[in-house]
């Protein structure tokens, strides 16, 4: 009688082949890094100077205490502090986007920027014939609505706080006996803070809207003068730590400090009106 063969039971394990380790990961991570650069890099070359400037600012100076190049407006990447140290691009900067006006060459001589302690002062003025608003009226004319949406485009995108002072010479207005220098002084203030509010300054941006009559005449030996009659932007600094122990002139003030007179050009010829 033949001897019955065992029973073999052959179990195979699965799983895989052998351990590779972890090191493609580490390649991984330092590609995505490489790619994550190259892209950050790629943003900042098409990006605006004010941004290369945040940007670079931060990595010279990632806690804020140095010269605060870099902006403190979270997720606002074209907005910048104005400090007193970097008053003057914003001046060059709208020197520049004025030079796009279509009538800029009629308007140059109307036009006025200086540096000054309380901030960066634009004045606009007018002329005999009325350079930005309709003679005697509060009503801004074409040449004054397109400079003033320009501005308002490029100021808007600033943290900066802003005033806007009226002024006018010291001929009586008599169109009506309740109504003289001081309700028109005020009137175009707020006319031009009515038109920059719609076209990009935000509505908290401004804090303060004053109007002067003949107060503070621009040229006081010739009080009729119509550069007397203008408009006055100040964009307000924003202080830095050290420079509370130089603060700007109180409220409405005219700098008593020598401005930078960063000026286009101003209007010479004396002339009635309003």
């Amino acid at each position: 009688m033949e001897t019955k063969r065992p029973i073999i039971i052959i179990k195979k394990k699965g799983g895989h082949g052998g351990h590779h380790g972890g090191a493609w990961k580490v390649a991984y991570a330092d590609f995505v890094t490489a790619m994550m650069a190259l892209f950050i890099v790629l943003w900042l070359l098409n990006s605006s100077k004010q941004i290369q400037e945040a940007v670079g600012g931060y990595f010279k100076d990632p806690t804020g205490t140095s010269k605060k190049v870099g902006s403190n407006m979270v997720g606002a990447g074209e907005n910048f502090v104005l400090t007193r140290d970097n008053m003057p691009k914003l001046k060059d900067q709208l020197q520049q986007a004025m030079r796009q006006l279509s009538d800029f060459e009629k308007l140059k001589n109307h036009i006025e920027m200086t540096v000054t302690t309380e901030g960066l002062r634009i004045e606009l003025s007018e002329s005999a014939a009325g350079t930005f608003f309709d003679s005697g009226s509060p009503k801004l004319n074409a040449d004054g609505n397109e400079l003033l949406i320009m501005l308002a485009q490029e100021l808007g995108k600033l943290p900066n706080k802003l005033s806007i002072e009226g002024h006018t010479d010291s001929k009586p207005y008599v169109a009506s006996a309740n109504y003289g220098n001081w309700e028109l002084s005020t009137d175009r203030a707020n006319a031009a803070r009515r038109l920059m509010q719609a076209n990009g300054i935000r509505d908290d941006q401004v804090t303060q809207v004053r109007g002067f009559a003949d107060q503070r005449l621009r040229k006081p030996d010739t009080p009729l003068d119509p550069s007397n009659r203008r408009i006055s932007l100040i964009v307000q600094y924003i202080l830095k730590n050290g420079d509370e122990d130089e603060k700007p002139t109180a409220q409405g003030g005219e700098s008593k400090e020598k401005p930078d007179a960063g000026k286009l050009s101003a209007s010479e010829k004396p002339s009635a009106g309003k």
